[in-house]
């Protein structure tokens, strides 16, 4: 079996194939446009989705070789922020949309259907994204592996809403959690346990009882800061090991990135839980300390999750073989990566 791993970057996605001992990539696909998100499913490793900022959800059936966009000349979401498939049925897919709008397709992109539902909720409207350039929106999507009528969907500076009925009713999670959520993970084997990455706008502001991580224990309705004893308060990556989910990583770093234009850079460090996130471990990377870039993407093998990889915002990429113990540096490079995701074909 090949590894795969398919980086979204601010100029296409990038297939990376391990080769002969070494690692081989592709020339940036759809390179036109910035993408924010990339899915793929084990089950189908072949076929990978691309969200797109600004032409809608493109498909590849090929591991990367050839990209269509299934939904060409129908109503379908323009700027997709994310895209999640069902992990229950590989051919639903729901896309987080700028501005504000969760998209579902359930023939794999070639139809999509917009859940209005979500502007039920009044607090939706309010929402105002800080930056002139960018517009409230969807940062990410995570569907219940148990039960997919429950979803929940974060908004950027402007916390969670939750569906326990298939996106016809929604409810704001908003008590005791930073506004900013970048990135939901579900525990697999116990749905309640959830744990998100923030941009740590509120703690910034002295509002939020956390910096960038939070955990919840019942479906979101409370929240526990977890990593606070760590100075960084921003972070994006957030994966859950599914064989052991009580293993995760995620990437902290020290402001928002426009100030990583410091001569210390983002000061960003990865870190590790082994307990589900009630103690968090800085792991050692090798990258030099106090200026090491922010990790913006992690991927847990799905064959084997000793086997994971980091793609940090200055390009490069990072892998370790033995749970997280040790790392080293890949042999390639790609443009500004915002999301990671590991495949074996």
């Amino acid at each position: 079996m090949v590894t795969v791993l398919y980086a979204g970057t601010d100029e296409g996605v990038v297939t990376i194939r391990s080769s002969g001992g070494g690692w081989e990539a592709s020339r940036p696909a759809l390179a036109a446009w910035e993408i924010c998100g990339v899915a793929a499913q084990p089950s189908y490793p072949n076929v990978v989705f691309a969200a797109t900022r600004g032409d809608g959800v493109w498909r590849s059936q090929d591991c990367g070789e050839s990209w269509q966009k299934p939904s060409y000349g129908k109503r379908a979401p323009g700027k997709v922020r994310c895209v999640t498939p069902d992990p229950t049925d590989e051919r639903t897919l729901y896309a987080g949309a700028e501005p504000i709008d969760v998209f579902v397709s359930h023939d794999a992109g070639t139809t999509w259907e917009c859940l209005d539902s979500l502007w039920d909720e009044p607090f939706v409207g309010s929402v105002v994204y800080p930056v002139a350039v960018v517009e409230p929106h969807v940062r990410d999507i995570a569907v219940d592996p148990t039960d997919s009528n429950v979803m929940y969907a974060a908004l950027q500076v402007g916390y969670m809403l939750k569906t326990t009925d298939g996106g016809r009713t929604w409810k704001l999670l908003n008590k005791n959690v930073d506004a900013d959520v970048h990135t939901i993970r579900l525990n697999p084997r116990d749905p309640s346990n959830v744990l998100i990455a923030t941009g740590g706008h509120d703690a910034r502001l002295g509002k939020a009882p956390g910096k960038a991580l939070y955990r919840s224990a019942d479906g979101g309705e409370t929240w526990q800061p977890m990593a606070a004893g760590f100075q960084q308060e921003y972070s994006v990556p957030l994966e859950i090991d599914q064989a052991n989910p009580r293993v995760a990583f995620a990437g902290l770093a020290n402001g928002t990135p426009g100030s990583w234009k410091r001569p210390t850079g983002a000061e960003g460090i990865l870190v590790r839980t082994t307990d589900g996130g009630e103690t968090w471990h800085e792991v050692d990377t090798g990258l030099p300390k106090g200026s090491a870039p922010m990790a913006i993407g992690i991927a847990f093998d799905p064959a084997d999750s000793r086997n994971v990889y980091a793609a940090l915002h200055d390009g490069h990429l990072i892998a370790s073989h033995d749970g997280g113990d040790s790392w080293k540096q890949l042999e390639v490079r790609v443009p500004r990566p915002n999301s990671l995701k590991c495949v074996r074909v």
